[in-house]
């Protein structure tokens, strides 16, 4: 894959230069906590995580457990009640709404367990979208790599399809091709695999292996425990607290 080309290096991870035994994610004392009629509802409790460059980490627990609240920390969409997260040194939900955007468009690349792919667009032009955002890469070079990057998850033949004439294993394959778009260094993943076959989903997750072996930390939430063993790392979490967190030893993967 081509490296990362910015208009503005200052938003971007020095990811390049940052060693694997030094933390790119650091979460400490994150508490979030959601104001409701019914009363307040605590979905984080002080949860303190370390994410490292090249680590492929499955989050697991129970519907409720604070799982998807944990990622949504990471990408911006949520901001935390207390705590602090911090990416590359930056304290992230202190930055303003247009400069998350541009940051998150830069760095993160998210992949929905329901595709989000805009019906009117085709496959192709999906994957062009977040370099447009961004103004990543050239002009002229965005169709190109576009192109490439759907060919890496198997659908250069479908690249002038619209989502709606393909499976969902498909359009998921070119959500993530879309989550690739600018190289960002950080993927996460909210339940990719929830709506898919079993075959379709250990596609996707022997590309998020493959993604990992070559230094992207990706962050996978996941009720699937056959996939979630396929991680390097599992944390696992219950009402709001990590109540697991350790490596999955070869001898526990299918």
């Amino acid at each position: 894959m081509s490296a990362m080309r910015l208009h503005s290096p200052a938003a971007s991870l020095a990811q390049a230069s940052r060693p694997r035994y030094e933390p790119l994610i650091q979460m400490r004392g994150v508490v979030k906590t959601y104001h409701t009629p019914a009363g307040d509802f605590p979905a984080l409790r002080g949860v303190d995580v370390d994410l490292f460059p090249g680590e492929f980490v499955a989050v697991v627990g129970r519907s409720g457990s604070g799982k998807s609240t944990l990622a949504n920390m990471l990408t911006g969409i949520d901001r935390p009640s207390a705590g602090v997260v911090l990416v590359d040194d930056v304290e992230i939900h202190a930055l303003g709404e247009s400069a998350m955007a541009r940051w998150r468009g830069r760095n993160l690349g998210i992949v929905f367990q329901f595709y989000q792919l805009l019906p009117m667009l085709s496959l192709l032009q999906n994957v062009m979208l977040p370099m447009d955002f961004c103004e990543m890469y050239p002009r002229g070079e965005r169709e190109a790599r576009a192109l490439a990057l759907l060919r890496q998850v198997g659908l250069e033949d479908a690249a002038d399809q619209l989502p709606a004439a393909v499976s969902g294993g498909q359009q998921q394959s070119a959500a993530i091709a879309r989550a690739l778009a600018n190289d960002p260094p950080i993927l996460v993943a909210d339940e990719p695999t929830g709506n898919l076959d079993s075959h379709a989903a250990a596609r996707i997750v022997d590309l998020f292996q493959s993604l990992a072996e070559r230094g992207k930390t990706i962050l996978m939430v996941t009720h699937d425990p056959d996939l979630a063993a396929r991680a390097t790392r599992l944390i696992r979490l219950a009402d709001g607290r990590v109540t697991a967190d350790g490596r999955v030893t070869a001898e526990a993967r299918p």
